[in-house]
């Protein structure tokens, strides 16, 4: 998508050259054909012409929308491009999802940068719709859409040399791509012999301790910050201390979130810190390209025209974001046009009984009436296990409200199965049930609530819908947003699916929850990948020990 030739006089924000000065830059066919310096009298444009935002790493499926609306959105806060693992879709779908995602990503001006997903599935302890091999790893690593390899969650197999997982990070490798990582904890000499595997980044750090030693050991890091797990506070001050070595990403982000803001939001807060512009800068904008090797321009002669008008340098309120050379905002919203889709999917489940919920004294593990509990933690995907006094009556165990102990069920989406039970702690629910079929990482029925009845309406409805997110309040009202999309996104206008997140994550809320993304939270509740205690379809999973209870 090209543009006619086109003069913008402006203040220009070099980063690779840490200045910052009056400059008329000429575009033309999509590139920046020269950047000249001028007088300040000779400005014509207000604002600060610099490179655009790039989220280093985020997942497009968990803003519920489909590439092409996640782009019309993000362009507004000054994104020109991300670094996409499309690791969710191919759980659901396989190849036939990540080639949607690339597909539908092609039909609209933003730059998408997909990733091979190297963990489908995550675990064998549980299951997907979907497997991906070492040889269609290969496969996608050879697309030009294909940048790198995605996270490669299973550390163990790294550090016990899996073959296949060896050869996965081999074929990056033998395309020129790099691997990112994702090893939540790891450090000292396990993290070096990871890292040596050849994996380059991890989004994953909870502590600056476990950032510097990673660093410490030549990997870069992803400092996230995204609709449930936070890390910006805990990380910020790797940027002015290793400004060549850190990225920005918010990896999952939920729709009304991603109306609020994106990578221009982390930039505003590091600022606010008192933190260096051109670290900052680097870190958001340049960073990534380099790492990557992304066809983004950098707002140098010759590259390609991305970049954004900003109106100042320390709340980033975008003014206009220019890609290949062609303005993409009218009066502060998108002009990108949303895109016509057929949705794909796999999702076979019936609906459920009440009765299917119940557990039996004798089918929970329990010593001296302690039985083991899940206990969630705001703004974070690890989680506490809990030893709890059970709440039994007539010889089953129930959720206990006075104590905050609430039933989690995890119902198998691809086939008929035995559901999976638990409790778990922090929900805060007193009354209803929430539901969804976007469940890190294969993307089952997750649900959790204060009752076998209201469980049973909320998986219901998403039943129903073959996806989505579910609410009720077990007093007749309830709430349901379809995710058609394999089950994790909607094909319609992205600020219509936020207004109808945003309702639902409200309802959730006056249940009684206090976390701050009930249902964001409630999705990684079965990631067995990170630790301390999941629940799969198949079962109470130790992340540490990486087995069933």
């Amino acid at each position: 998508m090209n543009s006619s030739l086109f003069n913008i006089s402006i203040q220009l924000v070099d980063i690779l050259n840490k200045s910052i000065y009056p400059a008329s830059v000429t575009i033309a066919d999509g590139r920046i054909q020269s950047i000249q310096p001028i007088e300040e009298r000779e400005i014509t444009t207000k604002g600060y012409l610099m490179p655009g935002f790039i989220d280093s790493h985020v997942h497009i499926e968990s803003s519920m929308l489909i590439p092409s609306e996640f782009a019309r959105l993000a362009v507004v806060h000054g994104t020109v491009g991300t670094v996409s693992d499309p690791h969710e879709i191919a759980n659901v779908c396989g190849m036939e999802g990540v080639e949607f995602m690339i597909a539908n990503g092609k039909q609209v001006p933003f730059k998408f940068n997909f990733g091979a997903p190297s963990c489908v599935p995550a675990t064998i302890f549980e299951t997907a719709g979907a497997a991906l091999d070492s040889k269609d790893v290969t496969a996608l690593l050879q697309k030009p859409e294909v940048k790198y390899l995605s996270e490669m969650m299973n550390f163990p197999g790294v550090l016990h040399k899996d073959p296949e997982v060896m050869k996965k990070i081999a074929a990056a490798h033998a395309a020129g791509k790099p691997v990112d990582g994702h090893a939540p904890g790891l450090m000292g000499d396990a993290a070096k012999q990871y890292i040596e595997a050849g994996i380059s980044t991890d989004h994953e750090c909870f502590s600056i301790e476990e950032a510097l030693d990673k660093l410490e050991h030549g990997m870069k890091i992803i400092i996230r910050e995204g609709s449930a797990a936070k890390n910006f506070e805990a990380l910020a001050d790797l940027i002015d201390d290793h400004p060549n070595s850190v990225l920005f990403c918010s990896d999952d982000k939920h729709p009304d979130s991603l109306v609020d803001g994106h990578i221009n939001q982390l930039c505003a807060r590091a600022i606010s810190k008192g933190m260096d512009v051109f670290n900052v800068l680097k870190v958001a904008c340049v960073n990534p390209v380099l790492h990557y090797k992304l066809d983004i321009g950098l707002l140098r002669e010759g590259d390609t025209a991305d970049f954004i008008i900003v109106e100042d340098l320390s709340a980033f309120n975008v003014i206009q974001t220019y890609i290949d050379g062609v303005p993409l905002l009218a009066n502060g919203k998108s002009i990108i046009e949303s895109v016509q889709t057929d949705p794909i999917n796999q999702f076979d489940c019936e609906a459920i009984s009440a009765a299917q919920l119940a557990i039996p004294e004798n089918e929970y593990p329990s010593t001296n009436g302690l039985i083991p509990v899940i206990e969630a933690l705001d703004g974070q995907l690890i989680t506490n296990k809990l030893f709890l006094h059970g709440n039994l009556i007539n010889e089953h165990w129930v959720s206990d409200i006075e104590q905050d102990m609430l039933k989690m069920v995890v119902v198998n989406r691809y086939q008929k199965a035995p559901i999976a039970k638990c409790f778990i702690k922090s929900f805060g629910f007193k009354k209803g049930a929430i539901a969804s079929t976007v469940a890190h990482d294969s993307h089952n029925i997750v649900a959790v609530g204060t009752d076998d009845e209201a469980l049973t309406k909320a998986i219901n409805l998403v039943i129903a819908a073959a996806g989505g997110v579910s609410c009720v309040d077990g007093k007749g009202n309830e709430l349901l947003l379809p995710l058609p999309v394999a089950g994790l996104m909607s094909a319609d206008d992205g600020y219509s699916v936020a207004a109808r997140y945003t309702a639902i994550d409200s309802m959730a809320k006056s249940l009684g929850s206090s976390l701050s993304a009930p249902f964001m939270t409630l999705s990684f509740m079965a990631l067995l990948v990170i630790p301390h205690l999941k629940l799969s379809d198949k079962g109470l999973f130790d992340g540490d020990r990486f087995e069933f209870v």
